[in-house]
């Protein structure tokens, strides 16, 4: 109990624009339940995968990933401590009133001290989202929560879920099916084909470069959040990086 009290003050000390606000916590029945503001739009992955609901553009889908960046960016390195949330996925990232990205459910977040050892040893999120030593080591860090994000930008670029069972071979994978599209010279195809509006070939392409960049098998090959944040507002060169770069063509989880 001390350290769930600990780490919701933790949390309400956290500030910034692309984040769920944390309001407080309750008890109900044994269980403790964190309260947050409430997300007028509901969570991103309902424009994704809901027909209900109209598919975003581009241009909005692109904004959303920039805030999620930001958000990040914020916790790894201008937190009063580092903060893994451990879970990056569309599903936890909600859309205020004006449809801007907040990331939000912060029920697997880990926070440590700058400089510290993050100590975590659960392996802990959500399978296609999971670094790969995160799932044979079990240790979570910056760089698993890169690759998280990576996975996100692949799931919002292209309007699929890391994982469909129902899909056959190298589909059924999102990494290794964006791979084969840049292997066989048809990197945009992999996209959303439901997205409206003007699309910038351009933009997408980096996207999904960045996403496999961010992706990589190995840790150390990954970009920071801040490089992720600067890759996006195009105020740092993304690296050449192909589909046959080391540690690019992921391993089926």
């Amino acid at each position: 109990m001390k350290q769930f009290v600990a780490e919701i003050v933790s949390m309400g000390n956290l500030k910034h624009k692309n984040m769920v606000p944390l309001l407080g916590y309750c008890r109900r029945k044994g269980e403790l339940l964190l309260v947050s503001e409430y997300m007028h739009n509901g969570s991103l992955d309902q424009y994704l995968f809901h027909d209900e609901k109209p598919p975003f553009s581009w241009r909005r889908k692109l904004i959303t990933i920039k805030d999620i960046a930001s958000a990040l960016n914020y916790m790894h390195t201008g937190a009063p401590q580092v903060v893994l949330h451990r879970d990056i996925k569309a599903s936890n990232v909600m859309l205020d009133a004006e449809f801007n990205g907040r990331l939000g459910d912060f029920d697997m977040a880990r926070f440590y001290d700058h400089g510290a050892d993050p100590a975590t040893t659960a392996a802990v999120g959500t399978i296609g989202y999971m670094a790969p030593e995160l799932v044979t080591m079990g240790g979570a860090s910056t760089a698993t929560d890169v690759y998280g994000f990576g996975a996100f930008l692949l799931e919002v670029t292209c309007g699929r879920r890391p994982v469909e069972p129902e899909l056959p071979g190298e589909r059924r994978y999102l990494l290794q099916w964006v791979c084969q599209c840049w292997k066989m010279a048809s990197l945009l195809g992999a996209r959303d084909p439901r997205m409206r509006g003007e699309i910038s070939a351009e933009e997408v392409e980096m996207v999904l470069k960045l996403g496999l960049l961010c992706t990589n098998a190995v840790a150390e090959l990954r970009p920071s959040m801040e490089e992720v944040v600067q890759y996006l507002n195009e105020s740092l060169k993304l690296p050449d990086v192909s589909p046959d770069s080391p540690g690019t063509v992921p391993l089926p989880r």
